[in-house]
């Protein structure tokens, strides 16, 4: 019923104006909700974030590009998160787990439930898909783009948007799935031939379905570079109960 109610709640602030105080009681939520993120997610290290589809099985190759790809940047030292649910989210997650690595879900609350896949070592539930997709962002040095649909896409068009205008750091964002993002690779293309985007900006992504190709960008565009800070100094506290996800010893 909580979450039923919540979702009406999020209707009736998107539709226009409202009373001073249900605006500032809405705002109040949204805080609460980025506290809950941060709480979370502060101590899960240095991460990659892996954007994509819900709906593809672990029979389906692109399921298998994802737990791989996701099983060979975890080895760098990464932490993989994710949405948290299943499709491509599972897969990455899974790899991450399978090679001994942190594996993280930032799942959303919709009012047809979306469940948390089983391979998560951490998992935080957020209602609001604004406040994700920060928290989706704000840990994570690189960004591996996989087969989705709109909210893949949304998430993907976003964050390559605050690199291009230097809202943040010019981290490396790969798409993979090449067969599957023709059409959007020729759109990205076609931008640059009309002017709308620079072809600088062409460079910001990396296409590719080849696993050691990202490793390989990853590395050295993330670890090699002196300018990021891949640890801080920041330790839990015990008494805000706060705790660190470990990787497996192998």
């Amino acid at each position: 019923m909580k979450k039923r109610i919540f979702h009406k709640e999020e209707q009736s602030f998107l539709k226009g104006p409202r009373a001073r105080w249900r605006e500032f009681k809405y705002a109040v939520g949204v805080v609460m909700q980025f506290i809950k993120g941060f709480r979370a997610l502060h101590f899960v290290g240095p991460s990659i974030t892996v954007f994509g589809s819900a709906r593809f099985n672990e029979n389906h190759p692109y399921y298998q590009l994802a737990r791989n790809v996701s099983a060979e940047v975890s080895k760098l030292g990464f932490t993989i998160v994710t949405g948290g649910g299943p499709g491509i989210m599972e897969a990455a997650n899974r790899g991450a787990k399978e090679a001994g690595g942190v594996s993280i879900g930032c799942n959303i609350v919709l009012p047809h439930e979306q469940a948390a896949n089983p391979y998560l070592d951490k998992q935080v539930d957020i209602e609001y898909f604004f406040v994700r997709k920060e928290l989706l962002r704000k840990y994570s040095f690189a960004f591996i783009i996989l087969p989705g649909g709109f909210g893949t896409l949304d998430e993907f068009f976003e964050t390559i948007t605050l690199i291009q205008t230097r809202k943040t750091d010019p981290f490396p964002v790969v798409i993979m799935g090449l067969e599957y993002h023709k059409d959007l690779i020729e759109h990205i293309g076609t931008m640059a031939q009309s002017q709308t985007i620079s072809a600088e900006d062409l460079k910001l992504i990396l296409f590719t379905d080849d696993v050691n190709e990202v490793v390989t960008h990853i590395r050295n565009y993330v670890l090699n570079n002196p300018q990021l800070k891949l640890s801080e100094a920041y330790k839990p506290s015990w008494l805000l109960g706060e705790k660190v996800v470990r990787r497996e010893s192998k």
